[in-house]
């Protein structure tokens, strides 16, 4: 009996521990993801409120406690598109059922004209669901979040409007994490053939290619715009340690954005401009060996700066992308196997514990002192989006 319950403590010490071996195994990555996601939807359950019905989606965890969100959250998508990568990745009902179910939740966000995050909210959760059903309705769902979108489109300044709010600090601020939301622009177009999308997408890029980057292809956070001329009226961080410090976060968005550009146009500039940010990331003699980064890689007391996963996941995935793409395949291959094989080994909660969220240690805003060292739920959509392309590429 002694030696059984030896082996069971052993078996059960294993599960505790975030490791799968040396090498990333996108099976055991999938079976961990699945154990705390079955985890996390029991406790969506036992915090819903009834009082507030709206909060429905985990963002992270809050002074001890499940924060859930309503769909007018940025982050309102990420949670279905996690249930999406789940059903991908097993193809049973619970998870597809689980997907659509959460992913309901989020469809009303397609005629909410007052935020630029319909790529974040919508193609993560409705575009997930698209693609591996083929559901018509979703279909008609991303259309209109497409429209909504363009709306805050000004073609004066050539961008989409970022922000509504902070008009204390800025006129017309545009955000680096904005290039994220041209997907749903460019499969709208594919799916309508209306090439409008696809031309607000390439301006916005093309514009943000022009007035975010630095000399070195690090990227500000927000450029300030003159509404009625298109000037420049400031370049800002927001999120990182400066003005001139490069936010984490921010990279990597401008890494998955470009490379995600490439996909959609062949632009040749837009595959440079990739392969300069990753060459900016990935260089940069303040990354950790580990390959993930603290949350900007400015910050004055490195090493003893709260790291983000999220960044982390962000770059592992589009890295998979442009490995596909670019010359130096192996490279971002390697890197990217890398990145994934330390998230896997000391980035990933202990299964049963952080009320079923996958990965910790991730960095919402340091500077507004708001998740810090916490899970978030786009690093967990990440992170799995990430093990599927390592998946795919074999």
């Amino acid at each position: 009996m002694k030696i059984r319950h030896l082996a069971v403590t052993v078996v059960l010490l294993g599960l505790q521990t975030p490791i799968f071996a040396q090498k990333v195994d996108v099976k055991k990555a999938f079976q961990h993801a699945a154990t705390q996601t079955g985890l996390l939807l029991k406790e969506v359950e036992k915090t819903k409120d009834p009082k507030k019905p709206q909060l429905f989606s985990p963002r992270t965890i809050e002074a001890g406690h499940l924060k859930l969100v309503a769909s007018r959250d940025w982050t309102s998508g990420f949670f279905p598109g996690v249930l999406w990568y789940l059903d991908e990745f097993y193809g049973t009902e619970h998870w597809k059922a689980a997907a659509k179910k959460f992913t309901a939740e989020v469809e009303q966000e397609k005629n909410n004209g007052t935020t630029h995050d319909m790529g974040f909210k919508v193609y993560c959760s409705v575009g997930n669901g698209y693609r591996l059903t083929h559901d018509p309705h979703y279909r008609e769902v991303i259309i209109t979040a497409a429209k909504t979108l363009s709306t805050r489109f000004n073609p004066k300044t050539g961008v989409i409007l970022s922000w509504d709010h902070s008009r204390d600090k800025w006129v017309n601020p545009v955000i680096i994490d904005n290039m994220m939301n041209l997907e749903l622009l460019f499969e709208a177009t594919k799916l309508t053939g209306d090439s409008s999308f696809y031309k607000i997408a390439v301006s916005h890029a093309n514009t943000t290619m022009k007035n975010h980057f630095r000399a070195d292809y690090s990227s500000y956070h927000v450029i300030d715009y003159d509404p009625q001329t298109g000037a420049v009226l400031k370049k800002n961080t927001h999120q990182g340690y400066s003005h001139e410090s490069a936010w984490s976060r921010g990279q990597a968005w401008a890494l998955y954005g470009y490379t995600m550009c490439y996909r959609y146009t062949k632009n040749p500039l837009y595959l440079a401009q990739a392969e300069n940010v990753a060459k900016f990331i990935l260089n940069h003699p303040n990354m950790p060996k580990d390959l993930v980064p603290y949350y900007d890689f400015d910050a004055p007391e490195i090493p003893n700066e709260p790291r983000d996963a999220s960044a982390a996941a962000l770059i592992s995935s589009a890295l998979y992308e442009l490995n596909t793409y670019s010359k130096a395949r192996k490279d971002y291959r390697k890197k990217a196997d890398q990145i994934l094989e330390s998230l896997a080994t000391k980035y990933t909660a202990p299964v049963g514990s952080s009320f079923g969220f996958i990965l910790l240690h991730s960095t919402g805003s340091k500077p507004g002192n708001f998740e810090v060292d916490a899970p978030l739920s786009y690093a967990d959509y990440y992170y799995l989006e990430a093990l599927l392309r390592k998946k795919n590429l074999k």
